[in-house]
């Protein structure tokens, strides 16, 4: 069998347009951008995160605005949560955020609900009304541990 340069050359960008195909769907996949969007930092600091990960959605009306850049512990031991919210989008002041779970245990994300202020949220601002999320197996131990003092009754 003789070697052919052009059936070798074909095959070989036959491969390569597979790979960068690859490429593209895992960038696409993984939510990286090589052109992200202009964003603003807003902060909130919640008693409870239950296992909020960074790059989660920010969503307003179910719609993606931005995401969860980093989760620290503040000083007073609190999880402070930088979010990462799309240029353009007018949060009033009195805004807030609530940590949800998509389904009954899906992973969580942060949920806006906007306020009625006419001011808005500015790069570096701390959104004040929160609502952690709720644990369901807290929920689970607080239910079984009233049913059985009620049945001591």
């Amino acid at each position: 069998m003789r070697p052919n340069p052009s059936r070798d050359t074909a095959v070989g960008l036959f491969v390569l347009a597979g790979i960068g195909a690859i490429a593209y769907l895992s960038l696409q996949l993984g939510g990286v951008s090589l052109r992200p969007d202009p964003t603003i930092a807003l902060y909130a600091t919640f008693d409870e995160i239950g296992g909020l990960k960074t790059r989660a959605p920010v969503v307003i009306s179910g719609v993606r605005v931005g995401e969860v850049e980093s989760i620290d512990l503040a000083e007073d031991y609190r999880a402070r949560v930088t979010l990462s919210v799309r240029e353009g989008v007018e949060l009033p002041v009195d805004s807030s955020a609530s940590i949800v779970t998509s389904g009954v245990l899906g992973d969580r994300y942060i949920s806006l609900q906007l306020g009625g202020e006419d001011a808005a949220l500015e790069d570096g601002e701390e959104i004040e009304f929160v609502e952690s999320a709720v644990i369901l197996e807290r929920l689970i131990g607080q239910f079984i541990h009233n049913t059985n003092i009620e049945s001591k009754e």
